[in-house]
């Protein structure tokens, strides 16, 4: 009589039972570590939603105070111009707004300890930035598309957003749970034929960029909101949001834009409609800000920016 491995061996479901459970290991591990990594940072973030933080306190700002000095050991940093003082001025405004109960309340964020810092960078770029921990930086190509200081508000308004809402930590977050997941999903297709295991991982790792251009959009769409919020409390009329992304959409007009739903950032499109629906929030903050002051005009010692003609 035979105990061998036929008894067992020669049983297809058994075999394949236990292939399904060997290629299930890698899977509810990396579910375990992806899971963990959620607990562990899982915040209440803006307006009253959920989000996972990679780094946090003096560990994300020592991150951005790092990124702030890569930036300027090679930029042409301005000191002292007329654009300077203008764009000196918007930002400290914003500053003191970020601390406004009123407009916390509204955004649903927690007060900041933020070591803010400013530089001016003259640049053909039409951009702007604000690091982790409240490093901005302001492209001297931006400020004739800004145009107006409340313009400005809505630029730099939304870059103190996405640093409110600490939204380069939770993007972090996603990027490491997303390469767990492609690692243990690799680790559990490894007996398969090589060409299978390639396809499925590059159909799965396309998923997943969809998915990260997903969240960055909302993260965009989220930082908008903020800023508009934000530039309302500091005492710039929220519409001119609108004003200035109908100003952006003639400055990059010409230039390649992916699909909506290819891109990092919503279409103007989007961008103008959503700003829209929210002016009707922002308008008490700004109606009860003791800063308001009339619309001014920025200097235009920039130059026009691409896409601007030279008036």
């Amino acid at each position: 009589m035979s105990y061998g491995g036929p008894r067992y061996g020669g049983d297809p479901g058994r075999r394949m039972m236990s292939q399904l459970g060997a290629r299930m290991i890698p899977i509810v591990l990396g579910l375990l570590v992806v899971g963990f990594t959620m607990i562990r940072g899982c915040e209440r973030g803006p307006f009253g939603r959920n989000q996972v933080l990679a780094v946090k306190g003096q560990q994300e700002m020592a991150l951005g105070a790092q990124a702030f000095q890569q930036v300027l050991s090679t930029a042409n940093v301005e000191d002292d111009t007329p654009e300077v003082r203008a764009v000196e001025k918007v930002a400290q405004r914003l500053i003191k707004a970020a601390a406004n109960p009123a407009f916390l309340e509204a955004a649903g964020l927690k007060p900041q300890d933020f070591d803010w810092k400013l530089r001016v960078i003259r640049s053909r770029e039409v951009n702007a930035f604000c690091l982790p921990g409240g490093k901005i930086v302001v492209y001297t190509a931006i400020i004739p598309v800004a145009e107006t200081d409340a313009g400005l508000a809505t630029v730099i308004g939304h870059e103190i957003g996405h640093a409110l809402a600490h939204h380069g930590s939770e993007r972090m977050a996603t990027q490491q749970m997303t390469q767990i997941g492609m690692v243990a999903a690799g680790a559990a297709m490894g007996d398969m034929d090589p060409r299978q295991r390639q396809g499925l991982l590059q159909a799965l790792n396309a998923g997943a960029q969809f998915g990260i251009l997903k969240y960055s959009r909302t993260h965009e769409s989220e930082a908008d909101h903020i800023g508009i919020l934000l530039m309302a409390a500091a005492g710039y009329d929220p519409s001119e949001t609108i004003r200035f992304w109908e100003r952006m959409t003639h400055a990059t007009r010409g230039g390649k834009k992916p699909p909506e739903f290819m891109s990092t950032h919503p279409s103007d499109e989007t961008r103008i409609r959503n700003l829209t629906a929210w002016i009707p929030d922002a308008m008490p903050l700004y109606e009860s800000s003791s800063d308001k002051t009339e619309t001014e005009v920025l200097p235009k010692d920039a130059g026009p920016a691409p896409g601007i003609d030279e008036q």
